[in-house]
């Protein structure tokens, strides 16, 4: 028999809470998830609400909206993870060529939805996220930070590339280009465990969340350009 809060294959049920500023989309998206099987623990209409939220619910994973009155979603991303840096967030957006989604990746969120999202996709990204994967794919993040990163403001993630071995430098520049696991392995001739060994490292080091900032990190110090 499977427990209360596991899928059928053993693993945890992600908990979410919702937070928008819009009644309609937040009623909307729990009903989607709690069909599904996903319990929402909690709502929040700003990012201030949504701050202390989180740290009374602890979910797992968190749906932001970016744009809300008072505190928008990049300062409650933010406070979020810096008090709690395994919570997963995914921001919500009208558009995904958003300035604001790029700034909210660099901030540590996991990925982003479109609020035309399907219902489906909407569950899935909630389960993905919550085993610690990032949502984005490569592709996407690339177009993100090809628009926006390096348009005469400070470094969006500044970490110090010195700590990384050769190898290691070659994997992330490799990673900003978008290439996975498996591209990596086939690229560098080595096995894909090796190509996981490397990546956790390089994410120990830096002290990146996910692939998402490895991208933006890439860009951000000429490991890759938009051009290369």
């Amino acid at each position: 028999m499977t427990d209360i809060g596991e899928e059928p294959g053993g693993e945890r049920v992600p908990r979410v809470l919702i937070v928008d500023d819009q009644e309609l989309i937040r009623t909307g998206f729990r009903l989607i998830l709690t069909a599904r099987g996903i319990e929402v623990v909690g709502e929040a209409a700003d990012g201030a609400a949504a701050v202390d939220a989180e740290r009374r619910l602890q979910p797992d994973v968190v749906l932001m909206d970016i744009r809300m009155p008072g505190v928008d979603g990049i300062e409650a991303t933010r406070r979020i993870l810096a008090r709690n840096p395994r919570c997963r967030i995914l921001m919500l957006t009208t558009f995904d060529l958003d300035r604001y989604v790029y700034t909210a990746l660099a901030a540590g969120a996991s990925g982003f939805l479109l609020k035309d999202v399907t219902a489906d996709h909407l569950a899935a990204a909630v389960r993905l996220v919550g085993t610690g994967d990032a949502l984005l794919a490569p592709s996407i993040t690339r177009r993100l930070v090809e628009r926006f990163a390096g348009e005469e403001q400070p470094p969006a993630v500044h970490r110090d590339l010195a700590h990384l071995t050769p190898r290691e430098r070659e994997v992330l520049t490799l990673l900003g280009r978008g290439l996975s696991n498996t591209e990596l392995a086939e690229t560098l001739t080595l096995s894909e465990a090796t190509v996981k060994t490397h990546v956790a490292r390089i994410f120990a080091k830096l002290e990146l969340r996910d692939r998402a900032q490895a991208v933006v990190l890439a860009y951000e110090t000429g490991l890759v350009t938009p051009s290369g």
